[in-house]
């Protein structure tokens, strides 16, 4: 286990499941795409659970009949539907605005490494307010490889001048561990997400939180008054 870095150079995080509660308009897509194609309307929880895992996980918790072909069939227009609704419900999980306004008030820069596309993730942080916040963004196809290779975490970290050694890597999926691991980063596990049915205290992360607060409070930023 690593230990927490004195002077933070930076703190990247995953996106959905971490940053954005996104589950709500990626299911309100997957019923839209049922009712389409006269498909029984799925159950909510069995799709958040896996939002983390993308459109084709998406696809086979909700409609379970579905073999491969038909789930490739069925992904283009799934996130078409996606596409036109995404930042509609799509909101900050707990504490996480107050945790970003805090690292900008102690110059901390901060960025998002996703393994979601960038036709979708550029416009959602549009939507959302963030785009323009962000020291570095790097999507699951900006590289040849996704996480949990380290590269687009090493990418990220360029991109915002961010030292490694001397970095943060936030995320609610054990993915991100690896990743942020491999990368050299200090790790955190974010237990608020979708977590893909796993438990984040054996993903081997640096730390576990239980919400934006204690993460805030790990990272030893001001808190506003």
């Amino acid at each position: 286990m690593k230990t927490l870095p004195e002077s933070l150079s930076g703190v990247l995080f995953d996106l959905d499941g971490t940053v954005l509660d996104s589950a709500p308009d990626l299911f309100a897509a997957l019923c839209e795409l049922c009712a389409e194609k006269s498909f029984p309307l799925p159950d909510y929880a069995p799709v958040r659970q896996v939002v983390s895992r993308g459109g084709r996980a998406i696809l086979k918790a909700g409609i379970q009949e579905l073999d491969e072909d038909q789930v490739e069939a069925l992904l283009p227009r799934f996130l078409a539907c996606y596409a036109e609704r995404m930042g509609t419900d799509s909101p900050p999980f707990p504490g996480v605005s107050a945790l970003l306004e805090a690292l900008e008030a102690d110059e901390v820069p901060w960025g998002i490494v996703t393994n979601k596309a960038g036709f979708l993730t550029d416009p959602l942080l549009e939507r959302v307010g963030l785009a323009s916040r962000a020291a570095a963004v790097v999507c699951g196809d900006t590289l040849p490889v996704r996480k949990p290779d380290p590269a687009p975490v090493l990418l990220a970290c360029e991109q915002a001048g961010m030292e490694p050694s001397r970095a943060v890597f936030v995320g609610d999926d054990e993915r991100d561990v690896q990743a942020g691991r491999a990368a050299g980063l200090f790790t955190v596990a974010v237990a608020w997400g979708y977590l893909d049915g796993g438990d984040p205290h054996a993903w081997g992360a640096d730390a576990v939180v239980e919400d934006a607060a204690a993460l805030q409070a790990l990272l030893r930023l001001k808190v506003s008054a």
